[in-house]
């Protein structure tokens, strides 16, 4: 799936039972948290969460945010745990 985050925008923080999802950034600037560990993003960085790990990722820059989702096995809703209400 892609995700599109808008400037200043983000994820709600979250983990997965037992996906293992990939972020692979194509366009745009931001910040990847995953248990307190916090790093900058940029295209062609691809982020790997395994599963069990909460996290989050913000729009830093001053254009929208594209990310790649991919998910193993397939995303399923029941599987992702929302750790932070907005």
């Amino acid at each position: 799936a892609e995700a599109r985050l808008p400037v200043n925008g983000s994820t709600q923080e979250h983990y997965h039972l037992k996906t293992e999802e990939t972020y692979y950034i194509t366009a745009g600037e931001g910040r990847m948290r995953i248990e307190g560990e916090t790093r900058e993003v940029k295209p062609g960085d691809a982020v790997a969460i395994p599963p069990g790990l909460k996290h989050k990722i913000w729009n830093t820059g001053s254009t929208t945010l594209h990310l790649l989702c991919c998910c193993a096995p397939p995303y399923e809703h029941e599987d992702t745990i929302i750790t932070e209400v907005i």
